[in-house]
């Protein structure tokens, strides 16, 4: 009897904090979104006038007076702020100066093909670099592990652009073998990917060796060795678990990474996602579009990096138990 109904009492008793936490990280979210929103407001209006990137350079100054009073520009700064803010309560991001659409359809166009690519580098990564990491620390201080360590250090060392440009020039140019721009195939996202996967690559290897070569000097891991368990096993069913609280952050984090990361690599392989699209906008001074983009992104990083805390409580039990 009194086993029985404390199971339940000490699960609801659990449930509050968690919620608590989970409507602190939200509070704590939108607060950055809106820092975000204003930062992103002030400095587009830094940039320039559209006005003169809208219409042709021989146009009259009324003409630009009545664009301007069109677009809303004319109106005092902390009105245009309030409309702005407005709109982002009802989910209305504007519409494009330059697309004459509602941004948000034109940034639901191209989203896929962020996603996409964003997924891509993501699959790349941790194929590599789980592999990479384990291998490195089971073999520390060998030559496999400096190999590992010398190609982390090149990986993140090495600006994104440089590898894309590298990379067409020699699977592209020389051998012919794969696309250097374009979308819509399998062969297309190959080059894409890789240029955005390497320096994640690079993260992720470096820290889960260094996670494991702590995790492996520990009491439990030298009784399972001494139990007569194999190195293999040792290090997948036991060390791994260990350290996969900060790779699962790190990894988290670099999604959310990669979404914001896309931007010169979408532009060196001409990818129509989210970051072209930024691009071009930035150089016609579209504001409302730059202003959705840059909130686009920093949302995309915040959710990812809520997921990850909220799924310590999933990992580690400890970190359950203090919550």
């Amino acid at each position: 009897m009194s086993k029985a109904a404390a199971a339940p009492r000490s699960r609801t008793a659990a449930a509050p904090p968690l919620l608590r936490q989970v409507v602190a990280r939200l509070g704590t979210a939108l607060g950055v979104l809106f820092a975000v929103a204003t930062i992103a407001f002030l400095l587009v209006r830094l940039s320039g006038d559209p006005v003169t990137q809208l219409l042709p350079p021989d146009a009259t100054a009324a003409q630009e007076h009545t664009l301007r009073a069109q677009l809303g520009l004319d109106r005092p700064l902390l009105a245009q702020y309030g409309d702005y803010l407005w709109g982002l309560l009802h989910f209305d991001l504007g519409d494009s100066l330059v697309h004459g659409r509602p941004v948000a359809e034109v940034l639901a166009e191209r989203l896929p093909a962020t996603l996409e690519l964003a997924l891509g580098a993501m699959v790349i990564t941790l194929l590599v670099a789980i592999p990479a990491g384990i291998y490195a620390a089971m073999r520390r201080g060998r030559a496999g592990d400096t190999s590992v360590m010398t190609a982390v250090l090149l990986g993140q060392s090495t600006p994104p652009f440089w590898i894309g440009i590298l990379l067409i020039l020699v699977f592209s140019v020389q051998l012919k073998a794969l696309p250097a721009s374009g979308y819509g195939t399998f062969a297309h996202l190959v080059l894409p990917a890789i240029t955005l996967a390497v320096y994640s690559v690079a993260v992720i290897a470096r820290l889960l060796r260094s996670s494991l070569i702590d995790v492996l000097g520990s009491d439990h891991i030298r009784t399972a060795r001494a139990k007569g368990l194999s190195p293999g096993k040792v290090v997948i069913a036991h060390g791994l678990r260990n350290a996969a609280l900060p790779t699962v952050t790190v990894i988290g984090l670099e999604f959310g990474g990669l979404l914001g990361g896309a931007i010169l690599t979408e532009q060196v392989f001409s990818w129509p996602g989210i970051g072209r699209l930024t691009v071009e906008a930035i150089s016609h001074r579209d504001f409302p579009m730059v202003q959705a983009a840059v909130l686009f992104f920093a949302a995309a990083f915040v959710l990812v990096n809520l997921l990850v805390d909220l799924s310590y409580s999933f990992l580690d039990p400890r970190v359950r138990a203090q919550r």
